[in-house]
């Protein structure tokens, strides 16, 4: 069992949401295949899920191939972005719109093993705030991985331990599933790009979730170019993680007495400008052809 702690959440019940959040900006040629190869292992173990897709002011035709399969009934909430763009500022979006009672943040491009999701899923409901998946540790598999940016992720992600006296070693890694209460307890979150991430992973951190670690298996992409520049963010990441670091040092008191206020709070809906477009009907008895899998 996990430690305990005192973020005084809700259990979860038996079977509860995945939301299973994207963000995209020109994944033509991967969203579709995400999408069918998650919701098949998804329904495989009978486990009720959407997906909050987050087009991210695509040039391609990502909107068009995610509407494909809205139009095939897989359940799908497509959040269709306003300029700037960001790999921060689709993830932001997607948990704008979120229905779910767990929520696992996954690439557009299927580097991220399906199998992974379903592990973590069920690590959660043990009982943990969020599940952290390392590529790192024992049992994991990685495969592609560019030698530059793995140097620079292995640096940064060591720095990180030190700084914050934590045994986690690839907070980095966008691929994690949280509790929806707990997400949503540290919010709003503020990074654009990729440094949202540790903006994520540190501020659970260091409000005291229980946070559980699993070996995760990453395959490098197959179709496009990663939209990961090492030279542009790095800036980025280490603002992120100083900001964090002066708030575990210095005003940790503040930062735990207004996480309490939030988590009593937690239900006030937040105000965006997205437009949304979904299959999906919110109400118990919906006519959706795969509604079976939310209900179970």
């Amino acid at each position: 069992m996990p430690p305990s702690s005192d973020s005084k959440l809700v259990p979860l019940k038996a079977a509860p949401l995945i939301s299973v959040c994207i963000p995209a900006y020109n994944e033509q040629e991967n969203i579709g295949r995400t999408i069918d190869v998650v919701a098949a292992r998804l329904e495989r173990d009978h486990i009720p899920y959407e997906f909050v897709i987050a087009n991210d002011n695509s040039k391609d035709g990502t909107e068009a191939v995610v509407r494909e399969r809205m139009a095939k009934g897989i359940p799908i909430r497509l959040v269709n972005r306003v300029p700037p763009g960001g790999f921060g500022r689709a993830l932001r979006s997607c948990f704008e719109h979120f229905r779910g009672d767990i929520v696992a943040v996954v690439m557009a491009d299927l580097s991220d093993d399906p199998d992974d999701i379903v592990k973590c899923y069920r690590k959660i409901n043990e009982g943990y705030d969020a599940v952290f998946g390392s590529r790192f540790i024992k049992g994991a598999v990685v495969k592609d991985y560019p030698f530059v940016k793995l140097l620079a992720n292995r640096f940064g992600n060591k720095l990180i331990q030190l700084m914050f006296r934590t045994r986690h070693n690839d907070l980095t890694n966008a691929f994690k599933v949280y509790r929806a209460e707990a997400l949503r307890s540290i919010m709003p979150l503020y990074s654009s790009h990729f440094n949202l991430t540790i903006e994520i992973s540190l501020g659970m951190l260091i409000r005291g979730f229980n946070i559980a670690a699993v070996p995760v298996n990453w395959y490098g992409r197959t179709w496009g170019v990663a939209n990961f520049k090492i030279k542009t963010l790095g800036r980025r990441y280490f603002a992120t993680m100083f900001k964090l670091y002066a708030e575990r040092i210095f005003i940790h008191d503040d930062v735990m007495a207004e996480h309490e206020v939030k988590l009593r709070a937690l239900g006030s809906t937040a105000v965006v400008h997205e437009t949304l477009a979904t299959n999906i009907s919110d109400e118990e008895n919906s006519s959706n052809r795969r509604s079976w899998v939310r209900g179970i």
